[in-house]
């Protein structure tokens, strides 16, 4: 009924207990769930989780906040992405918030991520925090609306979404869009419209009410759904079937 567009159950919080944690997603019907890839070097646990458990899928990236470990080279993204388990190129994007100075090599990244994705043939997972003027810019440099893909975790202006869906990206809604504080946050998900959203929980982070403050899990995000489905005065079942099939649609490896 669910899926959990973004998680990352390889995280040590969630790791040590992933039957645990595949079974709390079967009692809360989340179907699946995508385990995104922040470094190289612990791809191979993402990858090992997701030929496990054929109902979660695996992407490759590596994140705009590493500045250690493998460098995502061109070449190695796409011999990674080649396995049939990986349905997506990310996670990747601009980070302004947690780090300063000249950035110019998250930039160069973004821009081997996009690559790799229209090469690939595989959507993009994309973070942006405090860089949303440049990650359009680029997005609409390299060509990202030819892959496509999601912008995960959204906490922009609905003008970043509706910039961002121009160029044949999804918007999805985190446990952030629960918090009572997240006014703003719930304008932009009443005006995107449903065959433009997934939902994700970013866990084991932002836990949504009424977890918030404690680990989050992927059986958590029916509360992501439940709160679209009141801001839009919609059924939740609703949000789910458009959800779930909006993944599917995207991540077309997903199988």
């Amino acid at each position: 009924m669910f899926v959990d567009s973004h998680c990352h159950i390889n995280f040590p919080e969630l790791k040590a207990d992933l039957d645990g944690v595949l079974g709390a997603m079967a009692a809360n019907a989340v179907t699946h769930a995508l385990c995104v890839s922040v470094t190289l070097e612990a791809f191979p646990e993402v990858l090992a989780i997701a030929e496990r458990f054929p109902n979660v899928f695996a992407s490759v990236g590596v994140h705009p906040d590493t500045e250690e470990g493998e460098e995502p080279a061109l070449e190695r993204l796409l011999d990674l992405a080649h396995h049939p388990r990986v349905v997506a190129i990310g996670e990747t994007g601009l980070d302004y918030y947690r780090l300063k100075g000249d950035l110019e090599w998250q930039r160069r990244r973004f821009r081997t991520h996009i690559r790799a994705a229209r090469q690939a043939g595989k959507p993009l997972i994309i973070h942006t925090r405090e860089a949303a003027a440049d990650t359009i810019r680029i997005m609409q440099e390299e060509g990202a609306a030819d892959a496509g893909g999601v912008m995960h975790c959204f906490t922009e202006t609905a003008e970043v979404a509706q910039a961002a869906m121009a160029l044949n990206f999804l918007i999805s809604f985190s446990g952030i869009v629960t918090f009572k504080n997240a006014t703003a946050l719930k304008d932009v998900a009443r005006m995107v419209p449903l065959d433009r959203m997934l939902v994700e929980t970013d866990s084991p982070y932002l836990a949504p009410v009424p977890y918030r403050g404690k680990t989050n899990q992927p059986a958590y995000v029916r509360f992501v759904a439940e709160e679209i489905s009141r801001l839009k005065s919609v059924g939740v079942e609703t949000v789910a079937r458009a959800t779930t099939d909006n993944f599917f649609r995207l991540f077309k490896d997903a199988a």
